[in-house]
């Protein structure tokens, strides 16, 4: 009995809470997601650099082992 009273008590303190989380966040997710849309491209640059930079390596047969 103990254990439900302290659900009950639980669910009257933390529902706000968690109706306050799904109201952010998709708005946190719409915010952040030029941050992410600008990593990705940030990433694929360097990979584009590690390929270049590489390539000379893989031309002459430094891959194979």
């Amino acid at each position: 009995m103990l254990g439900f009273i302290l659900w009950l008590v639980l669910l009257l303190l933390c529902w706000p809470l968690a109706l306050l989380a799904l109201l952010l966040y998709p708005v946190l997710w719409l915010l952040l997601l030029p941050f992410r849309l600008i990593g990705i491209g940030v990433e694929a640059i360097f990979e584009l650099l590690r390929a270049v930079v590489m390539l000379p390596a893989r031309v002459l047969g430094g891959g194979r082992r």
